[in-house]
């Protein structure tokens, strides 16, 4: 299975199309964005996805209400099982290295910090994708995941 992983696309719409569309040429079967998404309008772009997507709030998505009623999205932390791969998701970087240690999760997802970061090394996979949007870093990117080879690709925007 591949998973298409992205945070902080902070309502910026022309990278959402692009990682939309990077997802689509990578045949992703499902995107887990990990906060920030903003607001309720980018779903005319995340419409065009050919995969599902869930979501957790960022400490920037304000609309909660707006946001609740277009996309799959909850309060952090999310998990969930894919390939039977156990995925923690959140937005803030919170107890990494316990989740790390715990042993319970294959994959630990998370956004915030705008920086991109793959590191199996230690255990389970922590994957930030980065930043979406490419405001801070002057860089958009996103991460695809393939849970059976567990090979995480970072893709720019």
């Amino acid at each position: 299975m591949k998973v298409g992983i992205m945070s902080d696309s902070h309502d910026n719409k022309e990278n959402i199309r692009k990682a939309v569309s990077c997802f689509n040429d990578e045949s992703v079967d499902m995107v887990i964005h990990a906060g920030d998404i903003a607001a309720p309008f980018t779903i005319q772009e995340f419409k065009h996805l050919n995969a599902d997507m869930k979501a957790v709030f960022g400490n920037n998505d304000g609309e909660r209400l707006g946001l609740s009623k277009v996309f799959d999205i909850q309060v952090q932390p999310l998990e969930l099982t894919l390939d039977d791969k156990k995925f923690i998701v959140m937005h803030e970087p919170f107890m990494i290295e316990a989740l790390q240690k715990s042993g319970f999760f294959d994959v630990i997802v998370y956004g915030h910090t705008h920086k991109m970061i793959i590191d199996g090394r230690r255990g389970p996979l922590v994957i930030n994708p980065g930043e979406t949007c490419g405001w801070f870093n002057g860089k958009g990117s996103v991460v695809v995941l393939d849970t059976e080879s567990m090979d995480a690709r970072h893709f720019e925007l």
